[in-house]
């Protein structure tokens, strides 16, 4: 599921599969996020996500 979504939003922005992967590795990093889930609710937990 987390890779076709990936594939998804890569098609959406016209970058590469690889490209959306790293971007999340790294927002998940300095979020100190353990997965895109966690991510999202420290996103949404500081504001950072409405």
């Amino acid at each position: 599921m987390i890779t076709l979504l990936s594939k998804v939003i890569a098609e959406k922005l016209f970058v590469s599969e690889l490209t959306i992967k790293s971007h999340l590795r790294k927002i998940s990093a300095k979020l100190g996020a353990r997965n895109r889930t966690q991510a999202v609710a420290i996103g949404r937990a500081t504001g950072l996500i409405p």
